[in-house]
């Protein structure tokens, strides 16, 4: 059996492995819907890109590379839903498992980083903006993948800058 190469270790937390350029995909990973953002290439920017519906984890993989492809993105970001005293949550487990299952299967890093309250604050920066309940179901999945990203860039340069 031949040994697939990769560029993943098994430490999903170490933001300074992250690439400084070139574009993140972000997931909001839950049971039902997937929130889907992206940074720009100099990773100044985040924006929400879509909501995928979770079915099965070929399908799911497939939709992720078309992502990592169509933005020729360098990492790969997945929300780590810790409990608001940082215990894990049955939710955690499930990421870190999709975490080792797309480290095995894509060519990009990958990374977790902590995302409680995100899809709270979401819902509430949408809703400030005046849309309508549904527009927020709508959105605040991929709302949610944005704010997890900007929160890596943020925790990524505020580390690299107490060094």
């Amino acid at each position: 059996m031949q040994e697939k190469e990769t560029t993943n270790s098994g430490d999903f937390t170490d933001v300074f492995r992250a690439p400084f350029e070139g574009r993140l995909l972000a997931l909001d990973l839950g049971m039902k819907h997937i929130g889907v953002a992206v940074s720009d290439e100099l990773q100044f920017t985040v924006r929400p890109v879509a909501v995928l519906e979770r079915r099965s984890w070929k399908k799911f993989l497939k939709q992720v590379i078309a992502f990592l492809d169509e933005f020729d993105a360098v990492g790969l970001v997945l929300g780590l839903p810790l409990n608001t005293d940082e215990s894990e949550s049955e939710m955690s487990v499930e990421a870190r498992r999709l975490a080792r299952n797309f480290s095995l299967s894509v060519k990009v890093p990958v990374f977790l980083i902590d995302e409680r309250l995100t899809s709270y604050e979401a819902k509430g920066y949408l809703t400030k903006l005046g849309l309508s309940e549904k527009e927020v179901w709508e959105r605040v999945d991929s709302e949610a993948a944005a704010i997890i990203l900007s929160d890596f860039l943020s925790l990524r340069n505020e580390l690299k800058s107490k060094c």
